[in-house]
């Protein structure tokens, strides 16, 4: 990618997604506003101008978005790192990363900052990691300065590598034996993700988890796989997160000079999340291929239903699993996100 993203808008998108800089990263509760975000996906599954507008002054009085915050003290870069964590420090983070990118351009201001970063990339649930890679999609300058800045104030500090030995390279056995460790059991179920990520991290037999996984080359293929058997048996809020979660990931590690550690925090974050899913069971090989026989209906029909939805994780799940499908081609992502926007019954 170029320093400068500088490549043709989408007509559609432009007049809303401007607007959406107005609005916090966050509403009520610290829930995340998806709205800039969807609106791209909503775009790309064939929203018409008519519908994004809907969807968003829907999604606007329903949500009672918030207007985004005043500016504090300045930001430089020998103290930006104090505003980690700090939500009241947004604004001036902003403009901080803005600078930086003016200064130096998108992919060196990533490569500069990620690493850092990386390790908190349950910020919101995930949702700085979305409008990142948003933006990346977009390839729009001023929303990865958002999106830096959004990364940074809802940085979420969980347990850190040791570079302990490994278990095992195999995600889905990381989710097995986090399931096994008795003091996650009977823990109160939060009202947001990010808070029971954060309480599984505060649990002192869940510190080691981050350093299970060995990372290597096919990591990121059997994390994708690994989500969308998860989604596809239990349609888990929590894992419709791991399916987009890898998505975006996808999108963000090429400017990151530490994947590793990304999806090193990314996987210990779903893992976390496992007492909120009741701690499911993956299905075996032989039902996860009788799945993947059934009848589907296509993906035009999916997005189409999508489309017409004003819940955000509908668009956003058939944007991701769609795009997720062209990469590993398993059937899986078309079944999964035809039963949750309501065109197939339950198959399990």
């Amino acid at each position: 990618m170029a320093e400068s993203l500088t490549t043709e808008r989408h007509a559609d998108l432009d007049p809303i997604m401007s607007e959406m800089l107005t609005y916090g990263s966050e509403f009520a509760k610290t829930y995340a506003n998806h709205a800039p975000m969807v609106l791209v996906a909503l775009e790309r599954i064939g929203g018409s101008t008519d519908r994004l507008h809907d969807f968003f002054d829907h999604y606007r009085d329903y949500k009672k978005l918030l207007p985004f915050g005043s500016i504090g003290e300045p930001v430089t870069a020998g103290n930006w790192e104090t505003a980690i964590g700090e939500r009241s420090r947004e604004p001036d983070l902003r403009i901080f990363f803005a600078s930086e990118i003016a200064a130096h351009g998108v992919e060196k201001t990533l490569y500069a900052y990620l690493p850092r970063l990386a390790p908190g990339v349950g910020a919101s649930a995930f949702h700085a990691l979305m409008r990142l890679a948003y933006a990346l999609i977009r390839e729009d300058e001023t929303d990865v300065a958002v999106a830096l800045a959004y990364w940074t104030a809802t940085y979420l500090e969980m347990p850190p590598a040791t570079g302990a030995a490994s278990i095992t390279d195999d995600p889905a056995e990381v989710l097995a034996r986090v399931s096994d460790i008795k003091a996650l059991h009977g823990q109160p179920i939060l009202e947001l993700l990010w808070q029971n990520m954060d309480q599984a991290g505060r649990t002192p037999d869940f510190v080691p988890v981050v350093d299970w996984l060995d990372i290597g080359p096919d990591t990121t293929r059997r994390m994708a796989l690994a989500s969308i058997a998860l989604f596809a048996a239990t349609q888990e809020f929590a894992a419709l997160h791991a399916v987009t979660g890898v998505h975006w990931l996808r999108i963000v590690m090429p400017y990151c000079p530490t994947p590793d550690v990304m999806l090193r925090h990314f996987w210990q974050c779903i893992a976390s999340l496992l007492g909120e899913m009741r701690f499911p069971a993956l299905p075996d090989a032989e039902t996860l291929e009788r799945w993947r026989q059934l009848p589907v209906p296509s993906w035009e029909a999916i997005k189409a239903a999508a489309a017409k939805s004003y819940d955000e994780h509908d668009i956003s799940i058939a944007f991701s699993a769609s795009e997720e499908m062209k990469v590993y081609g398993d059937p899986l992502y078309q079944l999964a996100a035809a039963r949750r926007v309501g065109l197939i019954p339950d198959y399990t």
